[in-house]
């Protein structure tokens, strides 16, 4: 059986997809069969691995609505064990298809999809959307676990309660086994006094939800390779395999590989 990972935020830009996508890649280059599913509408994940956004016909949109089995829209990546589940701006339309139907179960949909890969996957990623809709629940139900990236800017812990508030209701009614594997501090800078206020407040209220590297919190530096690899088509840890971000990516892999 698979392990199922969400990384959520319902903040945009706090570097969620590049943490799905490179903790996707790093467990994947520590030899684990990982699956990368795109579960948001901007289809960020599909292009950051090298994809066009229109490029396949059938995406997670049409897993979702019950026209395509999650086995039937897998494709291979150029990274050796590593598949992606792409998405498409279609997926939009999602909460609509969802209502309309008036599916009673229609919070568990992607669970239900993810017991036909389960035997076939060390690990599986989720790349959820910036806000806490239908497509999140259905993320955060399919999963053990949840990793929150947190920007290291201003307001940066705006927002937050109501996503842990949200946790904890789907944990009580829906995904009991629901935890949080970690927070993970992005675009930090050892030079500027905010990165260092706001990692010393997640240090305060969520220290033991911090992943550790030995002594030192893993944080994700704020990098230029990190921002570049992107429109490269490229995750950083092959972009620029020694880079800063990709010494972070490859410490939070190994952070979860030792459970």
């Amino acid at each position: 059986m698979s392990e199922v990972i969400s990384i959520a935020n319902q903040k945009g830009g706090v570097g969620k997809t590049t943490t799905a996508v490179n903790l996707a890649a790093s467990l994947a280059k520590s030899k684990k069969r990982v699956l990368l599913i795109d579960a948001d509408p901007q289809a960020n994940a599909t292009t950051n691995l090298g994809f066009k956004r229109n490029e396949h016909e059938f995406n997670i949109y049409h897993v979702l609505v019950g026209l395509k089995e999650l086995p039937e829209i897998i494709i291979k990546t150029e990274i050796k064990n590593l598949d992606l589940a792409p998405s498409n701006i279609g997926l939009v339309g999602i909460e609509r298809e969802f209502y309309d139907k008036k599916n009673r179960n229609r919070e568990l949909i992607l669970k239900e999809k993810l017991e036909k890969v389960n035997d076939f996957y060390d690990y599986i990623i989720i790349d959820s959307p910036p806000a806490l809709g239908p497509i999140t629940i259905n993320a955060l139900s399919a999963s053990d676990s949840i990793i929150v990236p947190i920007q290291c800017e201003f307001f940066a812990l705006e927002g937050l309660a109501q996503l842990l508030n949200t946790i904890g209701l789907i944990k009580k009614s829906i995904n009991p086994k629901l935890k949080i594997r970690g927070f993970l501090p992005t675009m930090y800078s050892g030079q500027n006094n905010l990165s260092k206020q706001v990692l010393a407040d997640l240090e305060h209220h969520f220290k033991d939800k911090l992943f550790k590297n030995r002594k030192d919190y893993i944080v994700v530096p704020r990098n230029v390779k990190v921002a570049e690899s992107p429109s490269f088509g490229e995750p950083v840890i092959t972009y620029a395999k020694n880079s800063k971000g990709t010494q972070a990516y490859k410490a939070l892999a190994s952070a979860i590989l030792r459970g």
